[in-house]
């Protein structure tokens, strides 16, 4: 089993990362090139590109709850839409992490440099290398220095919005969009980088505590906060500083700062410009470098880069990217090259809505995600449609440049990967057959999907309203004499089943003794769980039985000396296979067969089962 990152992140570290992400040159740099375009109409364009990234929040939000792994976008991509998009998304997203990155640093540099008389460069690399050391003792320290700075950043840009007001000449105001509104949805396009930074967190999505909870919420809080704040900054900003000057500056919060507050007000927002890059710099380094490891762990790239350090962090992956984005940063004058990225971005968003749709529609039962966009599939057409028609608006050069990553992608994934890993096809295999593509049918198993997903369901535990612990409780607990064999104990089983849920007999035997018959009974370990779903099912049953001296079952390679079974409603299959995995989560710790063949009798069974945790968590 690959080496999974410890769930250390809260909803406070997912706030912080995502306020990280966005806070940088879309605030500190764009409003003054953006109001050149439209005017003072640049308030409703931040507001508008804010809105925009909803559609795909969602789908991202949906699909890091159903599969928290490292690699975000890669990670979901590639299990849905298949290996050849999932190296185009894991290659062309890593490229655009470490180039929106490398600006931060230079933004950082450029900021700093003016106040300790040092060059621009030599301050974003050594800048760059104390990120990288961060980020490879841990990423809950890491997230720590995040946290930090992104309050110390918020408080700053507070003090500009309340100190700024009195200094607001309404007349700037006017006329409000001297271009016409014509020009507002090319500028949304453009600030549109302010917002991406928002679904960073996806890539780490491994390492969040109650991810089902804590990823949605912590984005959509994080970008109500960023919403206000943008609006609010701009409108002083364009409400302060004369148009001609603001449509020429590069530093358009400085330049406010120093009108309404004086100097001092100019060094705060200095101050905070450093922590915006900063902030940037350490989520790009942190997400980036998981893109990496989730690459790894499928062999995309070479198998080095998945193995950790003595912090537990991915250390290789951390150390590449960060020698990338300093290489970058050496080379300087990176901002088309950002806004170009951004565009491989808005495909990336068209990936993600795309692959939400596959997951649903493909019946793979064990796709479970803790959160659901609402409104499916329009929120994810809406998603879908933003980028078409955002990435037009990016220019020409740009869509030429997020055109050629996708034939980058499709030649390393021919040359490199293709010859080396068994091609992934994803749930579009699932979903082929859902529409009658049976020549596919076993593609979804043959490629792991479901096995991985079940996987991530046993990793992730229970839901708050699952009664597996009444179904403990209420389940019989009985002792299997010597000389038994397998499908005596699921006759006894299926009889005791029939008895608690008023199904037949003949039909639960029948049914489980087929998926015997057929080897579709997990059997590992010393633990069985024969299983069945019935559309006559209302709850949820369990039987469980000892053997101390062990039974024989198919596909087994050992005695089994603990057997589940599980009668669940066909209502409801993602709880089914939540409490299998339950189960068998519990079954993994080393001590449970020990325990459970020493019990006294089968009245202790019970609290065995409960009380068994895996002891890697």
């Amino acid at each position: 089993m690959a080496k999974r990152l410890k769930k250390q992140l809260g909803l406070l570290d997912v706030f912080a990362i995502c306020i990280g992400a966005m806070m940088s040159s879309g605030l500190f740099v764009l409003p003054g090139i953006a109001a050149a375009k439209v005017g003072p109409a640049v308030i409703l364009a931040y507001l508008l590109s804010g809105l925009l990234i909803i559609p795909s929040m969602l789908s991202m939000a949906e699909m890091a709850t159903a599969m928290p792994r490292a690699g975000g976008t890669y990670f979901f991509v590639s299990r849905s839409l298949g290996g050849m998009f999932g190296t185009v998304d894991g290659v062309g997203v890593w490229l655009a992490l470490i180039l929106k990155t490398s600006i931060a640093l230079l933004g950082f540099g450029a900021y700093l440099a003016s106040y300790i008389n040092l060059p621009m460069q030599l301050v974003a690399i050594v800048a760059g290398l104390v990120f990288m050391v961060m980020n490879i003792v841990g990423a809950k320290e890491a997230s720590r220095l995040q946290v930090a700075m992104v309050a110390g950043l918020l408080a700053i840009l507070l003090l500009l919005v309340f100190k700024g007001v009195a200094s607001v000449e309404q007349a700037r105001y006017r006329p409000f969009a001297p271009q016409g509104f014509g020009a507002l949805l090319p500028t949304a396009a453009l600030v549109f980088i302010s917002y991406i930074g928002l679904t960073k967190v996806a890539s780490v999505a491994e390492e969040i505590k109650h991810p089902e909870r804590n990823i949605p919420l912590g984005m959509l809080l994080s970008l109500v906060v960023i919403l206000i704040l943008y609006s609010s900054v701009v409108a002083i900003v364009v409400g302060i500083v004369p148009a001609e000057q603001l449509y020429q500056t590069l530093t358009p919060l400085s330049d406010a700062a120093d009108l309404s507050i004086g100097p001092v007000g100019k060094h705060l927002i200095s101050l905070a410009a450093v922590l915006a890059f900063a902030t940037t710099a350490n989520a790009g380094i942190m997400s980036g470098s998981r893109y990496l490891l989730a690459m790894s762990r499928d062999r995309v790239i070479p198998h080095p880069f998945s193995r950790f350090s003595r912090f537990k962090t991915p250390r290789n992956a951390i150390v590449l990217t960060s020698a990338v984005i300093l290489l970058i940063v050496s080379l300087a004058g990176l901002e088309r090259i950002a806004k170009l990225a951004s565009t491989f971005q808005l495909l990336v968003f068209a990936f993600v809505n795309i692959a939400v749709i596959v997951m649903r529609e493909s019946g793979i039962k064990s796709y479970d995600p803790g959160f659901k966009s609402p409104l499916y599939p329009w929120i994810q057409i809406i998603g879908i449609l933003i980028s078409v028609v955002l990435i037009p608006e990016m220019g020409l050069m740009s869509s030429i440049f997020a055109m050629g990553l996708v034939a980058a992608g499709v030649v390393w994934h021919n040359l490199y990967v293709a010859p080396r890993v068994e091609t992934r096809v994803g749930a579009v295999a699932k979903m082929a057959e859902q529409l009658g593509e049976r020549l596919l049918e076993r593609d979804a198993d043959a490629m792991g999907l479901r096995t991985e997903l079940r996987e991530i369901m046993k990793e992730r535990g229970l839901r708050e309203d699952d009664p597996f612990f009444q179904v403990v409780h209420s389940a019989d607990f009985i002792e299997v004499e010597p000389g038994v064999d397998a499908e005596e104990v699921i006759r006894r089983g299926a009889g005791l089943l029939s008895k608690h849920s008023g199904i037949s007999h003949d039909l639960i035997l029948g049914a489980m003794l087929e998926r015997n018959r057929l080897g579709e009974t997990p059997a590992d370990a010393g633990v069985a769980l024969p299983h069945l779903l019935l559309n006559d099912a209302k709850d949820f049953h369990m039987v469980a039985m000892r053997s101390i001296q062990g039974l024989e079952f198919p596909m087994a390679g050992q005695p089994i000396h603990a057997v589940f079974l599980l009668l669940g409603a066909r209502s409801n299959p993602t709880r089914h296979l939540r409490f299998l995995a339950e189960i068998a989560r519990r079954a993994e710790n080393p001590h449970f067969i020990d325990d459970w063949i020493s019990a006294e009798s089968t009245a202790d069974l019970p609290t065995v089962l409960l009380s068994s945790v895996d002891e890697t968590e």
